[in-house]
């Protein structure tokens, strides 16, 4: 199930984060892995600003599987006995657009669809906002990103607008650029 995250989440989205980092330590990118998860405050700031959501397991033993998003996209299958949060994303709002400032899930739910609803999420979220579309930056080349947001129909901006600028700026100033980087837009119907 995706909800919004609560301000009570923030410890677990943080563990998510470090999980999900360490993934990057098999293919050379420690960067990624030893860069510490946002601060408590400010994934607080992105949960007030209703702009945070997780995807957890239900009570029931489900988790994920046969539920639907808020926006009614089936988002994966898995069963499970216990509780929790699985993955999160948090967004902005950037050159107008729905930005995925980050989404994260736990390495040991990969390829259950976790991540892709809660794109969906998003994606419903902005077109009830009436924004043109969905952005985020992301490695050209790392198979669980370029790649991946391909697939979910992402596509290279070759003309990145004032603020993906600005973010591809500050991610080059962390050190991420040591691989290919890329600013990617996914065009919402209906919006």
């Amino acid at each position: 199930m995706i909800r919004p995250a609560r301000v009570a989440d923030v410890p677990a989205l943080r563990g998510i984060e470090r999980a999900a980092g360490e993934t990057f330590r098999e293919i050379g990118l420690d960067v990624v892995a030893e860069e510490e998860p946002p601060p408590a405050a400010v994934l607080a700031a992105y949960v007030v600003a209703g702009r945070a959501w997780v995807a957890e397991r239900s009570a029931g033993g489900t988790s994920i599987g046969a539920e639907r998003s808020a926006g009614g996209t089936r988002i994966g299958a898995e069963r499970s006995a216990g509780t929790g949060l699985v993955g999160y994303l948090i967004a902005d709002l950037v050159d107008g657009c729905a930005h995925v400032e980050q989404v994260s899930v736990l390495p040991s739910q990969r390829g259950r669809r976790i991540g892709e609803g809660l794109v969906e999420h998003l994606a419903g979220w902005a077109r009830d906002r009436g924004l043109p579309a969905l952005t985020l930056t992301t490695y050209r080349d790392v198979p669980w990103n370029g790649p991946y947001w391909v697939r979910l129909g992402f596509r290279e901006l070759i003309a990145p607008g004032p603020g993906l600028r600005a973010i591809r700026e500050h991610e080059a100033a962390r050190g991420l650029d040591v691989w290919p980087r890329l600013a990617m837009r996914r065009e919402l119907a209906g919006s």
